[in-house]
């Protein structure tokens, strides 16, 4: 049994007004756990755990990868250029506990203070019932003395399954040839493979980015970056295979920004799902299908 917080009105639709709701759920016992509703989108967020998306489904189907080993898991979010913290991931931002408020119909959750960067995470998840789609807003805060310059950075493990695909120059893809990528039909495709190696690519994106497989197609909507705008050595979209067939993380980053102190930068990613009957192979089906939310 779980409490419902209706945080906006329900749009009444002929005889149908479930498919239209919008709700935020939170799991009676478990005070973390809050889950978004749109039509047959559910998104679940776990203020205990870094405020990670733990799960995207459509209907019962679910996207993210679920596997419990640490950084396989989930959707997370991370400051840009990495090297300013190396490894391992920031406990604060990416698994600390955050606060939460409910707040003009959206879910606010807010990290502690980054000891190790002087910066503090604020992720705001809102519904869009006319676009179905479910809305996240990253800020990054400067709770330091001292100017700084940082990049938003959203990181999504899925299963190592299906097809990858994005809009940006083959010859553009850094390192040349470490994934076996194909340009057809108007972008890139990556069909998952496996190696006994990590292997990361970075490519000059045009705001958005898709995976395809088992049937669903996640879109992720983001700013469109220009040349000179990512983090030095970083990029607008990244692919990250782990070795062997574990998962595989999809990325994207928003602009390299200077923030004064108490200055804060602010960076929104809007989430697409939906079922498809095209096969996970380059198409322009698939492409077609991707299109009415990424144009």
């Amino acid at each position: 049994m779980k409490r419902y917080f209706i945080l906006s009105m329900l749009a009444v639709v002929l005889g149908n007004t479930a498919a239209s709701a919008s709700v935020l759920q939170q799991e009676a016992g478990n005070d973390n756990k809050y889950e978004l509703k749109v039509g047959d989108l559910t998104m679940t967020i776990d203020a205990a755990k870094g405020a990670k998306i733990l799960s995207f489904k459509y209907q019962d189907a679910e996207v993210i990868n679920q596997s419990r080993w640490p950084e396989s898991f989930g959707s997370t979010f991370w400051t840009s250029p990495q090297k300013e913290w190396n490894w391992p991931p920031v406990q604060e931002i990416d698994k600390g506990t955050y606060t939460v408020e409910k707040r003009d119909g959206q879910l606010v959750m807010t990290s502690q203070v980054a000891q190790k960067l002087g910066y503090r995470v604020r992720k705001t998840f809102a519904v869009d019932e006319q676009d179905q789609a479910i809305v996240v807003t990253y800020a990054i805060i400067n709770e330091t003395d001292e100017t700084r310059q940082v990049a938003p950075w959203e990181i999504t493990r899925v299963p190592n399954d299906g097809i990858i695909f994005f809009d940006a120059p083959l010859e553009g893809i850094t390192p040349a040839g470490l994934l076996p990528l194909k340009a057809q039909h108007g972008a890139v495709w990556y069909a998952v493979d496996e190696a006994n190696e990590n292997r990361k690519i970075n490519a000059d994106g045009k705001g958005w980015l898709a995976y395809c497989a088992k049937g669903l197609l996640l879109i992720k909507k983001f700013q469109d970056l220009q040349a000179g705008e990512p983090a030095p050595g970083e990029a607008e979209i990244q692919v990250y295979v782990n070795r062997g067939k574990t998962y595989i993380e999809i990325e994207s980053q928003g602009a390299y920004t200077t923030l004064k102190p108490k200055e804060e930068l602010s960076w929104t990613v809007r989430w697409y799902l939906k079922p498809v009957k095209a096969e996970p192979v380059p198409s322009a089906d698939l492409l077609h299908a991707s299109m009415g939310c990424c144009k």
